[in-house]
């Protein structure tokens, strides 16, 4: 079995989220992809709503696709937060599948990545979804520093930037205007239910 693994926050999950992890189901022929909301991220500020929350949101903007699931490895309390520890995890929990790892650019070029060379050895394929503001060049320089054995397993999915994020979402929600559209409807539902990101009805 050939799986896709996208983690993250999810803070919230939106659609481009979902886009992005449909592509790479076909572009990448992967049989399912989980989402894999991470509570210790370590280049990233603390997430904004609790892990019930944000994994609660996942399960309703995936819950129409069969192909996609949620894993609560990366929310254990003994979770590092580190991808070269989380894929051992994985790769026991889901015996004998071929993992390909799904990113943002942003991510990879922004973020000091830990013990790099381990994750891609963990993996079959690590796929990169281009983001709005990234260069070129900046991401050449990342994979220019892999090893040259490791360097083929990494590639660039051929998508449209998306300039859709979290933190537009949380930014459109503290300014009273509308994401509906932007997130799923039961994200939206669940938002305005709970009230999170500081969402007013006003």
């Amino acid at each position: 079995m050939r799986v896709g693994i996208f983690g993250g926050t999810f803070d919230p999950i939106h659609n481009a989220h979902l886009f992005v992890a449909e592509s790479a189901r076909l572009l990448e022929r992967l049989d399912r992809v989980l989402f894999v909301p991470a509570s210790n991220q370590h280049y990233r500020d603390k997430a904004h709503a609790d892990a019930t929350h944000r994994c609660a949101m996942i399960l309703g903007a995936i819950e129409s696709n069969p192909a996609f699931a949620l894993d609560d490895t990366d929310l254990r309390e003994d979770a590092t937060g580190y991808t070269a520890d989380l894929l051992p995890r994985l790769h026991a929990k889901y015996s004998g599948a071929d993992f390909t790892f799904i990113i943002g650019a942003d991510s990879l070029v922004n973020a000091a990545w830990v013990r790099f060379n381990d994750v891609l050895e963990g993996l079959e394929r690590f796929v990169i979804a281009p983001r709005p503001g990234i260069a070129a060049d900046a991401l050449s320089r990342v994979i220019a520093a892999v090893p040259p054995d490791l360097r083929e397993r990494v590639k660039s999915l051929n998508l449209p930037e998306i300039p859709e994020s979290a933190t537009l979402v949380r930014t459109l929600i503290a300014q009273g205007r509308s994401i509906r559209y932007l997130v799923p409807e039961p994200v939206w539902q669940y938002i305005v239910a709970q009230r999170l990101y500081g969402f007013d009805d006003a």
